[in-house]
């Protein structure tokens, strides 16, 4: 080339070298295939694989790369890397003698020529080799490289940078895939494979094999063996040692990265908790083998931040399902619901812990037909407070309980709660006091969580630091009551008995439920500090076998909360302001129904004598001592018309023609109420309705509201007054 050329051509190729970054620039920008979800201690929990465009691993330093690696590299590709300053002239003369006499030569590129085609995509060698001008560019590269950076500089960031082979790009990932372990455990032969690769990524094992024997001699001043390596390396080139995902918390992250989170940032997650609680689940589960349980879930949530503290969505290897989040899946709650149940009955003073229910056969009318509640061991109690009713977990009195609360109003309440029930309450009907929609665990938990903190709610929480924002979505006094009665042990001696593994050593409050056929198995719980929520099932929703509440999830529970406890004391939460507690006796004529205790009230709802009047067939009388009587017959409730009902009038037609059909069923001195003014009594009534969204309300004797539904009204219509018909100043016949 003459002198003019070429003094043009290292013009043009000069722009770009000196735009080359630095070597803290260059780490900065390096893009790990996968990310790395740290625990709130800063520890590696997973490992997740998020580029699926490219294999590459961390980056590594030196100081984590394997010295044999970095000899055999050198010698490779390199021999006078220490020496040069960019350019090899004496391997570029050698190549140059070569070319003339038409010979072949290992070539002249020395790495940090190499290193700056990584960098700048213009110096990189094409199909039809380099230009010119490119040669003259990664020549003056390098040498800028070699006077910005370190010669340990340049040596690791080609290491993080130069393909191997296929998707494999840096060491990291070469050593984790095809060797399986870190790059600083790599031998002498496994780092002249690695080196062997760079000169030829994609080359078929023999040739990479004859390569890798020669770094190999080099390396050993001519002792190896290429049979032994041209059969090792075949075997290393076929592995694939480097699971797209490893770790403690696959689930967890992925519920990470899905909240926008990214690596290098610290997660909420205990590393510790979580690792004592995977191995406690699968410890237990063993112990369940022949009972065909192969699923179960945990989640551990701080009280007062929300913060998850441990995430265990599968069994793992147990399950045949290793990869279904069970935090997240939908599954039947079981009697879990009941504590939202009884504390909504007893914030809208329908009931207090104290109030009697019977838990007898119960007939239950419906659209559908009957509904016939079980209790769980097929027998039933008769007369018993609700603070025993909801202890021993007795599915009746949950069911009578619901009666007087209604679905639409508890499907509203659970709703409040964060449980995103996906139908009406008048689709689940009287069984949602059984639990008969779907919830994740991580939102019942979370639920549970609200009755830990006065009935009040907030989002959960995925890094650490968060502060709740919480809104009130029950009484602060009925969720405390509800948690003294799940806090007390002898509640539940009637179905657990008295050395039950629910009974703590420090204070908490738990509930189990099991869903129909002994598809799903929960035991929920909170101490002052933690609530943890466990499930127990099989992924694909086929049924246990002779697994219950205390023998299924019960256990996984109790030692998550004792580990949680072990150095940490969990006291009874304060009343809050508007309860009180008193003594109460229960009188039951002949039998005897409960001992004298002190029992926890909503303020205006105490009590002190419970008693109970066969005869009585109204919710609640007087008797001539004046002692207040609960009796459950056949419960009130409006059968006509259907909860959103629209109803339209022809103008055509009289409105006093068109009068709507009010009718109840159960209970006995009906009265009906109309948007809060009453229109009439009787278990049927005919009421002319006038344009709007209305309330049809139905009460008891004592104005004690049994049911209620809302209906729209539409087209012309002439709105009752005082003295008109269905108006608040006349009844109707």
């Amino acid at each position: 080339m003459r002198p003019g050329a070429w003094a043009a051509g290292l013009a043009l190729a000069a722009g770009p070298a000196l735009a080359l970054p630095s070597f803290d620039e260059v780490r900065a920008d390096f893009r790990s295939s996968e990310t790395l979800v740290l625990s709130r201690e800063g520890e590696v929990i997973q490992r997740l694989r998020t580029d699926v465009t490219v294999r590459r691993g961390q980056w590594l330093g030196l100081t984590d790369v394997s010295p044999a690696l970095q000899r055999a590299l050198v010698l490779s590709e390199d021999r006078r890397f220490y020496e040069h300053s960019g350019v090899d002239w004496a391997a570029v003369s050698a190549a140059a003698w070569a070319n003339l006499w038409h010979e072949r030569t290992r070539g002249a590129s020395t790495l940090t020529m190499q290193l700056a085609g990584l960098l700048d995509g213009d110096w990189r060698q094409g199909p039809g080799g380099r230009t010119v001008t490119q040669k003259m560019g990664q020549a003056v590269a390098a040498q800028l490289l070699e006077r910005r950076w370190r010669k340990d500089q340049i040596l690791e960031a080609y290491l993080n940078l130069v393909p191997f082979r296929g998707e494999l790009v840096g060491i990291d990932a070469l050593a984790r895939t095809l060797f399986g372990k870190a790059a600083h455990g790599l031998d002498e032969r496994e780092s002249a494979v690695a080196a062997a690769l760079v000169r030829a990524p994609n080359a078929r094992p023999a040739l990479v094999a004859r390569r890798a024997c020669g770094v190999l001699r080099d390396m050993q001043q001519g002792q190896a063996d290429c049979e032994a390596v041209d059969l090792f390396t075949t075997a290393a080139l076929q592995r694939r040692a480097y699971d797209a995902s490893a770790g403690i918390a696959p689930h967890f992250a992925r519920q990470w990265l899905r909240g926008g989170h990214g690596a290098g940032q610290r997660s909420s997650l205990s590393a510790p908790l979580q690792r004592m609680a995977q191995q406690t689940l699968q410890r237990h589960l063993r112990e369940l083998a022949g009972r065909n349980v192969q699923d179960a879930a945990l989640v551990v949530l701080d009280n007062a931040s929300g913060e998850v503290l441990a995430w265990v969505g599968s069994s793992g290897p147990l399950s045949q399902a290793a990869e279904v989040d069970g935090v997240l899946a939908l599954r039947q709650p079981g009697s879990t619901l009941k504590p939202f149940l009884y504390a909504q009955a007893i914030a809208e003073k329908r009931l207090t812990a104290a109030s009697l229910l019977h838990d007898s056969p119960a007939q239950i009318a419906t659209a559908g037909g009957l509904y016939i509640p079980q209790n769980y061991d097929r027998q039933f109690k008769g007369w018993v407070s609700v603070r025993q009713a909801l202890g021993s977990s007795l599915n009746v009195p949950a069911v009578r309980t619901l009666v007087m609360v209604s679905p639409d109003a508890f499907f509203a309440q659970l709703r409040r709660l964060g449980l995103a029930l996906r139908e009406s309450g008048g689709y689940y009907g009287y069984s949602l006091a059984l639990g008969s929609g779907e919830v994740r665990l991580l939102e019942l938990t979370n639920a549970y969580r609200a009755l830990a903190n006065g009935g009040r709610v907030s989002p959960v929480a995925y890094a650490p630091g968060a502060r709740a924002a919480f809104t009130q979505a029950l009484d602060a006094g009925a969720a405390f009551i509800v948690g003294d009665i799940l806090a007390d042990a002898n509640a539940r001696v009637p179905t657990f008995g008295s050395d039950s593994v629910l009974n703590t050593r420090f204070w908490s409050a738990v509930k189990t439920g099991t869903s129909k056929d002994m598809r799903d198995n929960w035991a929920m719980g909170w101490s002052q500090r933690y609530t943890v929520g466990v499930w127990v099932g099989n992924a694909g929703g086929s049924p246990m076998h002779d697994v219950s509440g205390s023998s299924g999830a019960a256990p996984i529970w109790a030692d998550v909360m004792a580990w949680l406890h072990r150095a940490a004391p969990s006291h009874a939460p304060r009343p809050p302001a508007g309860v009180l507690r008193q003594p109460v006796r229960f009188d039951g004529g002949a039998d005897r129904l409960e001992s004298p205790r002190e029992e926890w009230f909503v303020r205006g709802t105490q009590q002190a004598v419970f008693a109970i009047d066969i005869e009585a067939s109204d919710a609640y009388i007087a008797s001539a001592s004046g002692k207040k009587h609960m009796n459950f017959g056949t419960p009130a409730r409006i059968i006509a018309p259907a909860p959103g009902s629209i109803i339209a009038l022809d103008p055509d037609i009289p409105p006093a023609h068109q009068r709507l059909q009010l009718q109840a069923q159960g209970g006995t001195a009906l009265r009906w109420r109309i948007d809060g003014r009453p229109v009439g009594q009787g278990a049927a009534l005919a009421w002319l309705p006038w344009p709007g969204r209305h309330r049809v309300e139905l009460l008891d004797a004592q104005g004690q509201m049994q049911d209620s539904v809302q209906i729209e009204v539409r087209g012309a219509g002439v709105k009752p007054g005082p003295g008109r018909p269905g108006g608040a100043g006349g009844a109707m016949p």
